[in-house]
């Protein structure tokens, strides 16, 4: 009888109760694979674009009519428990982190990956949960990446709670740059310990009226305009987002801006999700200036709630999924 494992399956697009927890079967590592027991996934922005889907077309990727990947899940954190033929780079028994990008499935009890793939050995230290933030942090060195940030500039992140605004912090410090975190009240303290030299409450006063201006402000949560921010760039100022805005704006914008030769405004695609760039995050991690913000951990029965809360839009950091139960020789280092 082939061996299987519990999933998060969603067959049909929907609101979270389309998801549903089913026993499919579990994978074997091919040639030049790993199989991962995963510890620490999450449910974050990506997964709850391609469950809905959001925008629509994401289903030109991802099945017209219904998914074409039933499992989601980019991210996770686990124990290899077997390598395929011709894997030399890791072995049965050591804790890794990666992320799964372009299959996903990740929402599951094991993942078969790539060797070569985005995956690396977690920094001793550290455990499962602190180790899924390649999300955020993907999302947030390829936006710093496209806007060419350099040691001494200054940059406001919008939404800077997020699993894409407190990496964006973290990364821009580690950068050399001066960071300004706009933040709701709950997160002013979170945000001054990520390493922000200026924490804004958006909640208490206009965040554009505060005077500065900036070399970049990036929109880590898609809700806020270049319209509105306008005033606070420098006249070589960038505004860079990850969304695509009202009525969208942003995509428009750059289309313009690069016929004017003045890329005012950027939507900077994800530098690729491979093994330098994971190799990238855990030096970060080692050096101490990169680290994961867990706002809520669900076990993977509970993963519909997970979505909900996330899709409130008011969550912290990341949410995290546990998917396999911990053995005592699974503990960090």
């Amino acid at each position: 009888m082939a061996e299987t494992m519990r999933a998060a399956v969603n067959t049909q697009y929907g609101p979270p109760a389309v998801v549903d927890i089913r026993d499919v079967p579990q994978p074997h590592p091919q040639q030049d694979e790993v199989l991962v027991q995963i510890h620490a996934t999450s449910v974050n922005r990506t997964d709850c674009g391609m469950r809905r889907p959001h925008p629509f077309f994401i289903r030109l990727m991802s099945g017209l009519l219904r998914p074409k990947r039933t499992v989601l899940g980019m991210e996770f954190a686990g124990v290899v428990r077997a390598v395929g033929a011709g894997v030399t780079t890791f072995e049965p028994g050591q804790r890794v982190f990666g992320m799964s990008p372009t299959e996903y499935g990740a929402h599951a009890e094991y993942i078969a990956v790539p060797a070569d793939g985005p995956l690396a050995v977690i920094p001793t230290g550290t455990d499962f949960d602190e180790a899924v933030l390649c999300e955020g942090a993907w999302y947030a060195h390829s936006c710093l990446h496209g806007v060419d940030l350099e040691a001494g500039q200054q940059i406001l992140v919008y939404g800077a709670s997020g699993a894409i605004g407190t990496a964006a912090v973290q990364l821009a410090k580690a950068a050399g740059a001066e960071v300004t975190a706009v933040v709701g009240t709950p997160q002013l303290e979170l945000a001054a310990s990520l390493g922000a030299d200026h924490v804004v409450d958006y909640t208490a006063a206009d965040f554009t009226r505060i005077g500065n201006r900036f070399d970049c402000v990036f929109d880590a949560v898609g809700k806020t305009t270049y319209f509105r921010c306008r005033r606070l760039l420098k006249p070589d100022g960038v505004f860079a987002t990850t969304d695509l805005g009202p009525f969208w704006q942003n995509p428009l914008l750059v289309l313009w801006f690069a016929i004017t030769r003045s890329r005012r405004v950027r939507l900077p695609l994800p530098v690729p999700a491979d093994a330098s760039f994971i190799q990238f995050v855990k030096e970060r991690v080692k050096a101490g200036d990169l680290r994961a913000v867990v706002d809520r951990t669900f076990p993977l029965h509970a993963i519909a709630d997970a979505y909900r809360y996330v899709e409130t839009g008011q969550k912290t950091g990341v949410v995290v999924i546990h998917p396999a139960p911990l053995e005592a020789s699974d503990s960090p280092d």
